[in-house]
């Protein structure tokens, strides 16, 4: 280009050769770069595992491979020396548990102490010794005659019942409580009778046949107050005992820790209203016609100490049900308990516990099913007595 005036000016021009540098210093920069970024570094020490390996890998973590002699496995003896521990854990487990039961008692006896529970028995001559085992015989303010039938027959009566607890430790009372009005003419002639006998246990209880669940937990949390016995046990003013054959079974089962015997049912729960053992609260056992859970007849039953106890600590937050004998088995849902299901204490009566007896295998308990008791036994107990009772030296010759 030219200027107007003629005059050519130079341009700022780039050569040739400076173009086809800068051209090949691009393109290698291109190359480098582009380089770095797309090449994935791999990690120091990481090596890729092939499908071979990783079988041989897996074989390994198995031990199963027979190259790896050196991997050491666990001896048996360390599989028996942590069973061995299981076990000792266990038996902890339940020795801890019987100790909270002795302590239960323990407990439940300084309570009765401070609260000073109404009885006609005294804590100093009490305390001083064990017994074996506590019969407490239910009764009602209108059961003198039978009262009086039971002391006639197999209950042993003033220096003999005496001589029973000093040398066999058997203790033997009446149970029952107090009349609506507290001090009126039904508490007298208690009074009255127990201390013509001494063989009465008052309670802190208002009589009444639908209180029979609570005057049980009454029973047992009074006798374990007063008397430290290996089993207590419950028996109703109808029913005919053989105490040596009571004792003797009773003694057999001396190794069993929460025992709870007697002849165990499962009858049915009946909804009807008006009926005998209606049970009010019979949704709580399913649908209509569901029977109870497994328990033992109200007409007599024994426990161990250690469940005795349990009630008595307990007593304030047990559930009652209508029926005395099914609300004592569910007390002991959730427990381990050993049931023991012996029907010698469920006999019949004559001729049933007589053919029985000259067999060889005297009855505990005998009454009539239909009656739940010995029907008429104010009548008849004496007859029962005789052709049934083992006799009254058997519980003197009885080792237990």
């Amino acid at each position: 280009m030219k200027n107007r005036g003629g005059e050519q000016v130079s341009r700022n021009v780039v050569s040739h050769k400076w173009t086809l540098f800068l051209c090949l210093a691009s393109f290698c920069s291109g190359v480098l770069f582009t380089n770095r970024i797309w090449i994935v570094p791999e990690a120091k020490g990481m090596t890729r595992t092939t499908a071979v390996e990783a079988e041989r890998l897996k074989l390994v973590s198995e031990g199963c491979n027979p190259k790896f002699n050196d991997v050491k496995r666990v001896p048996k003896e360390i599989f028996q020396e942590v069973s061995k521990t299981q076990h000792a854990i266990q038996t902890l487990d339940k020795t801890i548990s019987n100790l909270e039961m002795e302590l239960a008692a323990a407990k439940a006896t300084q309570e009765s102490i401070l609260s000073g529970s109404p009885t006609s028995e005294t804590k100093d001559s009490t305390k001083k010794r064990k017994y074996f085992m506590v019969i407490g015989i239910n009764t009602a303010f209108s059961s003198r005659k039978r009262r009086d039938s039971v002391r006639r027959t197999w209950m042993p009566q003033g220096e003999k019942r005496r001589k029973l607890e000093l040398e066999k430790g058997i203790v033997i009372r009446f149970v029952i409580g107090h009349g609506a009005t507290l001090g009126g003419i039904l508490d007298r002639a208690i009074e009255a009778e127990d201390k013509k006998h001494g063989d009465i246990m008052r309670l802190d209880h208002v009589e009444g046949y639908l209180e029979l669940s609570a005057k049980t937990k009454a029973y047992f949390a009074t006798a374990v107050s007063l008397w430290d016995a290996e089993y207590y046990v419950k028996v109703d003013d109808d029913v005919h005992v053989n105490i040596a054959t009571l004792a003797e079974t009773l003694a057999r089962h001396r190794k069993r820790p929460r025992l709870y015997i007697g002849c165990m049912k499962s009858g049915p729960v009946l909804a009807q209203r008006g009926v005998r053992y209606h049970e009010p609260e019979h949704w709580k056992f399913g649908e209509p016609g569901n029977k109870y859970f497994r328990h033992a007849t109200g007409q007599l039953y024994a426990i161990s100490k250690d469940l005795a106890s349990y009630i008595s600590v307990n007593q304030h937050v047990l559930h009652k049900y209508a029926n005395e004998d099914v609300s004592l088995g569910s007390w002991f849902i959730g427990l381990d308990v050993q049931h023991i299901d012996d029907r010698r204490l469920c006999c019949g009566t004559p001729p049933d516990c007589e053919w029985k007896a000259q067999a060889g295998n005297i009855c505990v308990a005998s009454y009539d099913w239909s009656c739940s008791g010995i029907c008429r036994s104010v009548d008849r107990i004496k007859e029962v007595h005789r052709r049934c009772g083992e006799g009254e030296d058997a519980v003197w010759k009885a080792a237990f």
